[in-house]
């Protein structure tokens, strides 16, 4: 049956309407084909989040700035503050912070005192959040937030004492083997303090001076705890191996071609998953601004979308370059459950600033590190939300990756070709797909508190039979802001064949880390893997 024909007798606003329709069609359909699917899961989260990290408790913590003027979310009655720094509201009722059920996705109010802009973040062994710095009143400040259950009432709390030793602007945390935590660099900071604090107090850490450039380009710096206990330390476009214990530079790495790829400039960065006997680290870098667009303001200069990959524990480490499908800049390198990793949020023009860049990039990518060079990225399902300067994102224990902020405005700005986004989404990577229940395994049993080197049984249930290895990984809670997640990673366990339990039920023996080098004390999320599809995650404790 012939449903249309095309003649020369057809005026041409038919034709013309008939062509953009069926345009219309081949593009809806080509977004249809491509992995991964999207949904809306809170129209309006009252803040832009700038901050994002997800506790033990399925809650999330989102955080913007305290001096962004009005918010969209209320404080609770009798908890209104007074802010003398605040150009618009020096008698502020508006809420800066909120807690995300995951299960209700109920939002709730939480108050912060101090100003968080551009801060850093990290989870304690004992689950709690540690939050330092930020600008003004907050550039010297600890902050904790210990989480607690969906229905109760904890909030931030503001540290008197002590104080960093430093004001720390724009730096990075990362916990330690010990469950201590450094933090590293800052606008004006060129040295590195801990917590709790040594008695040192801050340590000069010229490194940090030596490679910023006429736009900063040295702030947020990506810090990786290696397997080794060094950590890996990359600002700008070079890199260098340090002793925390010492607090010397022990090792160069060569520089990585491509301009400049931290704040301002900054793509992102992640260190694999560490597998078989943990002792290879291997660090990973996309995307970028080109030099000079901070400098001049310039929304329209293409980002860079190369990637660079280094063996950071090789005994002679090159970085291997390769290209992703799009430039990108401002983009967030989530770590999944599988050892994949999803690059998403992000411009494919201009520099991080507000109002700064443009021509979103739209489109998730997946880096697939197993495969050889030239085959790693897969092109995702593409979104409808812009998501530019200041967005976050972070795995969640479901496989689904929460979505959040972009605010490229200093206050907030709803009239605008990119707004401040309130909206939060989740992504769901191909492996949540229909066609792939009948492999998701589940978690029946798995042991709360697990020691170093240590083995333990973890019982799962898969619906159709096991074929091959039911993995076991188990994933941090970084904090995420800034296109880089403080303190990702992802460990896959030694684990035994599965054994057969009877009710489609498999035992899968696991060995734990053999020590905080591997995988410092805290919190994770244990996902069983069977086929590359993961479970939903149990909260695990790992201590000494």
């Amino acid at each position: 049956m012939t449903l249309f024909t095309l003649s020369s007798s057809m005026d041409f606003p038919l034709s013309l309407s008939f062509l953009l329709l069926l345009f219309s069609f081949f593009i809806l359909n080509t977004r249809a084909d491509l992995p991964g699917t999207w949904e809306l899961l809170i129209p309006n989260a009252g803040i832009a989040s700038m901050h994002t990290a997800v506790t033990r408790f399925n809650t999330v913590v989102l955080l913007d700035r305290t001096n962004i003027g009005p918010t969209r979310k209320m404080l609770r009655k009798g908890h209104c503050r007074n802010d003398r720094y605040d150009a618009i509201l020096k008698h502020d009722c508006y809420a800066h912070s909120v807690l995300l059920d995951l299960q209700t996705n109920q939002i709730r109010p939480l108050t912060i005192l101090t100003d968080t802009w551009c801060s850093s973040g990290q989870f304690l062994p004992d689950g709690t959040l540690l939050h330092t710095g930020g600008d003004i009143d907050g550039l010297r400040k600890f902050r904790k937030f210990q989480p607690c259950e969906p229905n109760g009432a904890c909030d931030w709390i503001e540290l008197s004492e002590p104080e960093l030793a430093d004001g720390r602007w724009y730096a990075t945390n990362q916990i330690l083997p010990d469950g201590s935590v450094i933090i590293v660099g800052g606008r004006g900071a060129n040295t590195v303090e801990y917590y709790p604090p040594r008695k040192n107090g801050a340590v000069n850490f010229p490194f940090l001076r030596d490679v910023e450039d006429g736009q900063m380009d040295n702030l947020y710096p990506y810090v990786h705890l290696l397997p080794n206990g060094h950590l890996f330390i990359f600002a700008n476009n070079r890199a260098v191996l340090y002793d925390h214990q010492t607090n010397q530079v022990v090792r160069d790495y060569p520089p990585l071609d491509g301009g400049p790829r931290n704040y301002p400039s900054a793509g992102s960065s992640v260190m694999l998953a560490l597998q078989g006997d943990h002792s290879n680290a291997v660090i990973v870098i996309c995307g970028g601004a080109q030099y000079g667009a901070f400098i001049q303001r310039s929304t329209d200069t293409p980002a860079h979308g190369s990637c660079g990959r280094i063996e950071a524990t090789g005994l002679n480490p090159v970085w291997e370059l390769e290209d992703m499908p799009f430039g990108r800049i401002m983009g967030d390198m989530v770590m999944l459950p599988t050892g994949d990793v999803v690059i998403i949020n992000g411009a494919q023009a201009g520099t991080q600033g507000f109002e700064q860049a443009s021509n979103p990039c739209l489109h998730p990518v997946l880096y697939r590190p197993d495969q050889p060079v030239g085959l790693r990225f897969m092109t995702l399902n593409p979104g409808n939300v812009p998501r530019m300067y200041h967005s976050t994102a972070n795995l969640l224990p479901d496989g689904r990756i929460l979505v959040a902020g972009s605010n490229p405005h200093f206050f907030y700005k709803f009239e605008a070709e990119f707004p401040t986004e309130l909206r939060i989404e989740a992504f769901s990577p191909e492996y949540l797909s229909a066609e792939k229940a009948n492999i998701r395994p589940k978690i029946e049993t798995i042991p709360e508190t697990i020691s170093y080197g240590g083995v333990f049984d973890v019982l799962v249930s898969v619906e159709l039979p096991v074929v091959g290895i039911v993995e076991v990984n188990l994933g941090s809670a970084p904090f995420a802001t800034h296109s880089f997640s403080q303190g990702q990673r992802l460990v896959k366990l030694a684990v035994t064949a599965s054994i057969p339990n009877g009710d489609g039920q498999y035992r899968v023996g696991c060995t734990a880390p053999a020590n905080g080098m591997v995988a410092p004390p805290g919190y994770y999320m244990a996902f069983a893997v069977n086929q590359g599809v993961p479970s939903v995650a149990r909260w695990i404790h790992l201590s000494p």
